[in-house]
């Protein structure tokens, strides 16, 4: 939806009505990814791809169906490699594309999420489908981050009435169940800034099959500052990636901080470490999902970085590596500089969970482990140990 942002908003705000496909799901070499989307206008005009070029006219026919008969469908394009020729699907791959309309009624809070999108708000809009009851189709949730996950479901009328089955209200299509589901599914999705369409029973039922959810998490990467050019942050750098962040490494010693000792992190900076902390805070660069690890345990490195990190004004964590007596004189070196005890409560050391870790790559799944427990507010236990809900 992203690039063709502009376009769509001037036909909604126009009061006009758009033909919208939706890549939600791939396999193979598919060309585009999940999220891709192409536009059939009010003017015929199309915007944006699916495929690249491959299944366009397709798609732009069952849009201005879809548009003629107010009912949206889910589309699946693709053959084997040997006949992909015959379809035009050229690469051989699978597209699953769900095509709707799109118009102030069937989609009045569509304006909110483009003021949303262009500030750099996170926001995800997760949208049915497929469902065996057809009175679900094409009935949405919007969900933005907070303490517990807003959310905001939507009900959509697309035969144009006022009231009638899509207008039943939550408990009618979106059952407790359900809604928690998608709601913790689509926080996840949200946090890495992905897309992905998930499966659940038709009532939300999350070993179940029949329903069909496709979540657009609009948000950037949330970063992940890895302090300390050493063994460990390789394996930091490397756990932070496979969880969605981006990742800097950060080192002032150039013999140290390459690009080739660290292929995971998309960038590598040789800078004083308090320095361009200091210099990201000022360009805006650092949010409360942030994650600060301080894996130097040097005070020359640690005390100037710390100070500034303790006393951002938002951030998700910050955990500083070191046995338990670098992390005594540590503190008592913080406490010199000025920072106050409610300071101080922020940091994380010695850093990571008790998991008995011993490699680099086991001690990086303990501070993953740690930073993970903060953002969703996990306890650290054994769920064995735990009643409740599992997730959230």
């Amino acid at each position: 939806m992203r690039e063709v942002l502009d376009e769509l908003m001037q036909w909604w705000e126009a009061g006009e009505t758009i033909g919208v496909g939706t890549v939600v799901a791939t396999f193979r070499s598919a060309p585009r990814p999940p999220g891709a989307s192409m536009l059939v206008g009010p003017d015929k005009s199309a915007v944006g791809s699916v495929s690249g070029g491959c299944v366009e006219g397709a798609v732009y026919e069952l849009a201005e169906s879809v548009v003629a008969s107010g009912t949206p469908v889910l589309q699946r394009y693709g053959v084997s490699d040997d006949d992909a020729f015959a379809v035009g699907l050229t690469c051989g791959g699978i597209l699953d594309v769900y095509v709707e309309e799109v118009s102030q009624r069937t989609f009045p809070e569509l304006g909110e999420i483009a003021a949303d999108l262009r500030a750099g708000r996170p926001v995800a809009i997760a949208t049915v489908v497929e469902h065996p009851d057809p009175a679900r189709l094409g009935t949405r949730m919007i969900v933005r981050p907070g303490s517990d996950g807003e959310v905001v479901p939507v009900d959509v009328a697309p035969d144009g009435a006022s009231e009638g089955p899509h207008r039943q209200g939550l408990s009618r299509l979106w059952s407790e169940r359900a809604t928690d589901a998608v709601r913790d599914d689509a926080l996840g999705l949200l946090a890495s800034g992905s897309n992905a369409t998930l499966t659940y029973g038709p009532d939300g039922e999350r070993r179940g099959e029949g329903m069909r959810v496709f979540v657009w998490g609009f948000a950037p990467k949330p970063r992940l500052l890895v302090f300390g050019a050493i063994d460990f942050a390789a394996a930091v750098a490397k756990v932070g990636a496979f969880l969605g962040y981006d990742v800097t490494v950060c080192d002032a010693r150039p013999v140290f901080a390459t690009a080739s000792r660290f292929p995971e992190a998309d960038r590598v900076v040789v800078d004083w470490p308090h320095r361009y902390l200091t210099e990201q805070l000022e360009a805006g660069a650092i949010d409360q999902r942030t994650v600060i690890t301080v894996l130097t345990h040097d005070p020359k490195f640690d005390v100037p970085l710390l100070e500034v990190a303790l006393r951002l004004p938002e951030v998700a964590y910050v955990g500083a590596m070191g046995s338990r007596r670098t992390h005594d004189d540590r503190m008592a070196r913080l406490r010199g500089v000025g920072l106050t005890d409610g300071e101080l409560d922020g940091l994380h050391s010695p850093i990571g969970l008790d998991l008995g870790a011993r490699t680099p790559e086991e001690t990086a799944i303990s501070i993953a482990a740690e930073f993970i427990a903060g953002r969703w507010g996990g306890s650290g236990r054994h769920l064995a140990e735990t009643t409740g809900r599992i997730h959230g």
